[in-house]
């Protein structure tokens, strides 16, 4: 019975697995190199670098690769420099899109929207064509079990995140508010 080893087959399923996990590890390391760029190396002082971590760590990341990663952006001068940039265009029937996207190459990334723009029948406009339609909104979740053992200091925060919207659903109270 030639073709069914099984040694073959598990080792055609690791490198299926590995290939994927190599490129999640991919997309967060970048995301991890933005946001040392933005904030600083110290998880501590920077927000967006400890979601990121903590991101890192849900997908299983090695820690190693983690701080190998904070160092490169850190320290390297030599580093690719990872950049977001905003595209707004229309898709069909006139829906307004924005699409942020992080790249090191924006003629390469540029040419890419322009290209699943008009494969989905849409097209690329100029900048603030859209983007005055919408608002950035932050969001808040809250298990509701703890809103109902402790007091929310929702009078501590500032009057912009006091005028948001409040959802509850099953176990989350949610609230959505302008981004300060």
């Amino acid at each position: 019975m030639s073709g069914h080893s099984k040694f073959a087959n598990i080792k055609h399923k690791k490198e299926k697995n590995d290939a994927a996990k190599g490129k999640i590890f991919t997309i967060i390391g970048r995301e991890i190199a933005v946001a040392v760029k933005e904030g600083g190396p110290d998880p501590a002082n920077n927000s967006k670098l400890a979601a990121v971590i903590a991101k890192a760590k849900s997908n299983n990341m090695p820690n190693d690769t983690i701080e190998r990663g904070i160092k490169k952006a850190a320290g390297d001068a030599n580093a690719v420099n990872y950049e977001v940039v905003t595209y707004e265009g229309y898709g069909p029937n006139g829906t307004a899109i924005i699409v942020d996207a992080l790249t090191d190459n924006r003629n390469r990334t540029a040419s890419n929207v322009r290209n699943a723009f008009t494969k989905g029948g849409g097209n690329i406009g100029t900048t603030g064509c859209v983007s005055y339609m919408f608002d950035k909104k932050g969001q808040i979740i809250i298990c509701s079990a703890l809103s109902n053992t402790k007091p929310m200091a929702w009078a501590d925060l500032p009057d912009s995140l006091r005028q948001s919207t409040l959802k509850k659903r099953s176990g989350t109270v949610t609230r959505f508010s302008p981004m300060v």
